[in-house]
Formats: structure tokens, C-alpha cells, sequence
């Protein structure tokens, strides 16, 4: 495995939306985070944090509409920039799994770095505000980072019932579980796969 870092770097403009993000997997949870969306900035604090990843965003949008649009190419982005810094996926565990409780909340992420994207999202947020964020987006930012990010990726909320501490514990959840399945095993020449290739 190459010594250089692993790093992705994206800038994403559209109509909608306009992104810059770099994204840094053998990190110390560095990061600086603008994305106009307030609840967005402190969920992937928490995702870079708790994974150990540095992460830097700066994000415009069109959230005079709402903040769909930032929400979904935030997600693009940041599965871009994971594929990027990945390559070919060489020596990584690819496997990662994490249950994180938060208060009343148990969340389980269970992921694998496949190249097959697929969601499965068993959440239900009782609520569908959480201060002007609508909890429905936190499911179209997994689903675009999963797409993007080439993830297969399972989201399980085993049970709570607080709708900050559902999506919060998701992101810590999603942080641990990718942390270790880009962790770089020695044993390891190549992807880890019996086909020689993901």
C-alpha cells in the first residue's frame, strides 16, 4: 500500500448548488465545515470527528428553496471524494460495523466499501423538523453518498425515540463503521476479495 495520502478533493457546481470539499481518511477529525445548512454542519463534524477523517466543506446553495439540493450534492460530494481517496481500494478491511447509543437511541451502520452502491435505511424519525431541518433529508444524504461512495450501506435504528439523537448517533455510527473499513490491514496486497477486484 502506497504511503501517500489519502485524500479526495471535489468541487461540485451546479445550478443548484456550489461545493468545494476535501476529504482526508488518516486524519485526527480535523475539519472546517460551511455549508449553510446548520444542522448538516454539525452532523458531518460528527461523521469527521468520530471516524477520524479531516474534513473540509464549503457549501452555497439554494436553500431560499429549501435545503434539498445542499443536502443531496453534500452527499454526492462526499462519496466522490471517498472514492477518489480510495483508488482501488488496495489493502483496505472494506468491512466496517458500529452500534452507537446516544441517550434513549441504540443505531446500528453496518457498511462494505463493495463498488455495489444500496441503501437500506430502517430509521423512522417520529419527527419531521428537527429545528428547521427536515429529518427526511438526512436518508437523501446517505442514499447519495452511498450511490457515490460505492457503498453497500445499512442503517438500523434498533430503537429511540428523539429525533436529534436518532440522526446524530447515525453519523457517529456512519464515522466508526467507515473509519474501520478503510483502515489499511497489512496482510493485505490488493483488494480484499476473492475476484481480485471490487
Amino acid at each position: 500500500m502506497s504511503t501517500t495520502t489519502r485524500q479526495g478533493s471535489i468541487q461540485r457546481r451546479t445550478g443548484e448548488t456550489d461545493i468545494d470539499l476535501t476529504l482526508v481518511l488518516d486524519g485526527r477529525g480535523r475539519n472546517k465545515i460551511s455549508t449553510g445548512v446548520g444542522f448538516m454542519d454539525h452532523m458531518l463534524t460528527l461523521l469527521a470527528v468520530h471516524g477520524f477523517f479531516d474534513l473540509e466543506i464549503t457549501a452555497r446553495g439554494d436553500t431560499q428553496v429549501d435545503d434539498h439540493h445542499t443536502v443531496e450534492d453534500l452527499g454526492i460530494a462526499l462519496g466522490q471524494a471517498l472514492q477518489q481517496a480510495l483508488g482501488g481500494k488496495e489493502g483496505i478491511a472494506r468491512y466496517g460495523a458500529a452500534a452507537v447509543p446516544m441517550d434513549e437511541t441504540l443505531v446500528r451502520v453496518t457498511l462494505d466499501c463493495s463498488n455495489r452502491p444500496y441503501l437500506h435505511y430502517g430509521v423512522e424519525v417520529p419527527e419531521q423538523k428537527v429545528g428547521n431541518f427536515d429529518t427526511s433529508l438526512a436518508k437523501e444524504f446517505l442514499r447519495a453518498f452511498s450511490l457515490h461512495g460505492g457503498l453497500t450501506l445499512h442503517v438500523e435504528l434498533a430503537h429511540g425515540d428523539n429525533s436529534h439523537h436518532i440522526i446524530e448517533a447515525i453519523f457517529k455510527a456512519l464515522g466508526r463503521a467507515l473509519n474501520q473499513a478503510v483502515t489499511v490491514d497489512p496482510r493485505l496486497s490488493g483488494p480484499l476479495s476473492s475476484k481480485g477486484m471490487l
